[in-house]
């Protein structure tokens, strides 16, 4: 059974930094395309990262140069590093990975992240 849970969301003030953790259990994540979503309410589920098996990563163009996404293939855990974030950053971010094509396969349950002073 294939599971993700991610961690690491909470409040944060603008300009600082997050790290998300999504740790994947029954399967290797090295053998996924891996991403990172986020939705708000009202709105339609985002892609915000996206790191392809073979190691390409792409970005949506708001968070160019603030985010990085990563893979720890030992720890079978992918990573969303998120820096300088502003309050438009706030949303639920989930995790999820596809075998093949861009339409994720499995999520994870997704965890809060939240951008206030």
């Amino acid at each position: 059974q294939v599971q993700l849970v991610e961690n690491g969301g909470g409040l944060v003030q603008p300009g600082g930094s997050l790290r998300l953790s999504c740790v994947v259990s029954g399967t290797i994540v090295s053998l996924y395309h891996c991403g990172w979503y986020r939705q708000t309410p009202g709105k339609e589920r985002e892609l915000v990262a996206r790191i392809r098996s073979i190691g390409f990563t792409a970005y949506k163009d708001s968070v160019k140069g603030r985010f990085s996404i990563s893979r720890d293939s030992a720890k079978n855990t992918v990573y969303l590093q998120m820096n300088n974030l502003k309050p438009e950053d706030t949303a639920v971010y989930y995790c999820g990975i596809a075998k093949a094509g861009d339409m994720p396969d499995y999520w994870g349950q997704g965890t809060q992240v939240t951008v206030s002073s």
